[in-house]
C-alpha cells in the first residue's frame, strides 16, 4: 500500500548536493585567491568574493525553501547560478587583462585537479604547488614528457602562481556550472511534471477527504 503523499515532503540536505560543495570550495578558493592577488582596495575583490558566497548561500536557500515552494528553489537555483557565471567572468578578466593565457578544457594540469577531487582550499593549493614546481618536467595529457626547444623557452613560459590558481577556479567553477545546470534542469522537469505547494496541498486534501 502507498503511503500517502506528504503536504511537506524532504527538503534541505543542502549539504549532500554536489553542487553545494564544490561552489562552497570555489567560495574558500575565491577568498584565498582575492587575499593574495587583488588589491585589498580594489572593488573587484569585494564583488569576487560576493558573488562567491552567493552562489553558495543560494543554493542552500533554494534547497531548504523545496518544503513550501519549488518555484523558489527553482529561482534561487538559478540565482547561484548567475553569481557563479558572474564570478567566472571575474577570473577571465584577471587572466586577460594581466596578459595570462586561460587554458583550455583540454589542458592537462586543468583535468588533473578535477580529477583529483579536491575537497578543501588546501587540497587545491597543494595541486597548485605541484604544477608550479613540476614545470621543469612538464607532461602532456598522455604523461609523456613535453620537450622544451630551449632554456629561455622554459623561461619565457614559466607559469606563474596567479596564473595557475586562476585557472583552478576556472576549472572548479566549471564543475559547479555544469552541475547547477543539470540540476535546474531536473527541477524545471519536476516543477512542470508536478507543480508546486498549490497543486500538493489540492492532492493531498483530496486524497484525504478520499480516505475519511
Amino acid at each position: 500500500m502507498n503511503e500517502p503523499e506528504k503536504l511537506i515532503p524532504l527538503h534541505g540536505g543542502y549539504r549532500k548536493l554536489k553542487s553545494f560543495q564544490v561552489a562552497q570550495l570555489a567560495y574558500d578558493v575565491t577568498v584565498r585567491f582575492c587575499e593574495r592577488y587583488v588589491d585589498k582596495f580594489s572593488r573587484t575583490r569585494d564583488q569576487m568574493v560576493q558573488a562567491a558566497r552567493s552562489g553558495v548561500q543560494n543554493i542552500a536557500e533554494g534547497s531548504q525553501a523545496r518544503g513550501t515552494s519549488k518555484k523558489t528553489e527553482l529561482k534561487l537555483t538559478n540565482v547561484a547560478r548567475a553569481s557563479l557565471e558572474e564570478l567566472r567572468l571575474d577570473y577571465e578578466d584577471y587572466l586577460r587583462q594581466r596578459g595570462l593565457p586561460q587554458w583550455s578544457r583540454e589542458d592537462a594540469r586543468r583535468a588533473q585537479l578535477i580529477a583529483a577531487r579536491p575537497a578543501t582550499a588546501e587540497d587545491v593549493a597543494e595541486w597548485a604547488r605541484a604544477v608550479h614546481d613540476g614545470q621543469d618536467g612538464r607532461r602532456d595529457q598522455h604523461g609523456r614528457e613535453a620537450r622544451q626547444k630551449s632554456t629561455e623557452s622554459i623561461q619565457s613560459t614559466k607559469t606563474t602562481y596567479a596564473e595557475i590558481s586562476a585557472n583552478g577556479a576556472l576549472a572548479l567553477l566549471a564543475v559547479a556550472c555544469s552541475l547547477l545546470d543539470r540540476q535546474i534542469a531536473t527541477l524545471e522537469k519536476d516543477f512542470l511534471e508536478e507543480g508546486g505547494f498549490t497543486e500538493r496541498l489540492y492532492r493531498v486534501r483530496n486524497e484525504r477527504r478520499n480516505r475519511g
